[in-house]
């Protein structure tokens, strides 16, 4: 492992002291989607209401530059060169990122499920038709008893898909599900929420400092 990836659960820990009970789990966590990531597989993220905003935000960090610059491999940009030649080559406007995915973002498919089907079963629909062994899930519920959220765990489990829950102190029905989970020390939903910005901002800087930083 990159010896300055630790260094961002410090910066959490230092400002956030009470969080210092998840440390264990932060770190499980980060092995767990430094490996999906590694092997070139996808994770999905779902949630309710804030917690949907947080999936997307989970989202837009990992796709694109978050802390640091993520350099194009050299041969990957001499492709962009050769097949697009000097004039039209966009390799200096794209960034690196990882396989990260809402499953909130699919309007089309989402109303036309929910019309048709149980309204609760839309996030392990996608997840049951995008997802593959090896992915990784995290299912965003404060309450942890978000259906959803639920019955999507519920086929990631089938499908041998990574499960992780980020939730409160209650844990709720998802627990039953999840593979690992980071519980904040909270109950109230909107002082949970807080605490999830400062946790999955964490797991980004993990992650980017450990394919992007350097020893």
């Amino acid at each position: 492992m990159n010896k300055n990836v630790n260094k961002h659960a410090d910066e959490l820990f230092l400002r956030f002291p009470e969080l210092k009970c998840i440390s264990e789990d932060l770190h499980s966590i980060y092995s767990i989607l430094q490996n999906v990531f590694f092997n070139s597989g996808t994770l999905f993220v779902c949630g309710n209401g804030g917690s949907a905003c947080d999936g997307e935000h989970i989202a837009g960090e990992l796709m694109k530059c978050f802390r640091m610059k993520r350099k194009m491999p050299a041969e990957l940009s001499e492709r962009f060169e050769r097949i697009l030649g000097p004039e039209e080559n966009i390799a200096d406007e794209l960034e690196m990122g990882f396989r990260c995915l809402s499953l909130n973002n699919h309007p089309g498919l989402s109303s036309a499920y929910i019309n048709d089907r149980n309204p609760l079963m839309v996030y392990a629909q996608q997840l049951f038709v995008l997802g593959r062994r090896g992915d990784a899930l995290i299912g965003i519920s404060t309450s942890g008893n978000s259906r959803n959220v639920y019955n999507a765990l519920k086929t990631a489990k089938v499908m041998g898909i990574s499960t992780i829950l980020l939730t409160g102190q209650k844990c709720g029905i998802c627990e039953k599900y999840a593979d690992f989970k980071i519980k904040v020390p909270a109950c109230e939903t909107y002082r949970i929420q807080e605490y999830h910005l400062p946790v999955y901002h964490t797991l980004c800087s993990m992650i980017e400092e450990g394919f992007y930083g350097e020893e």
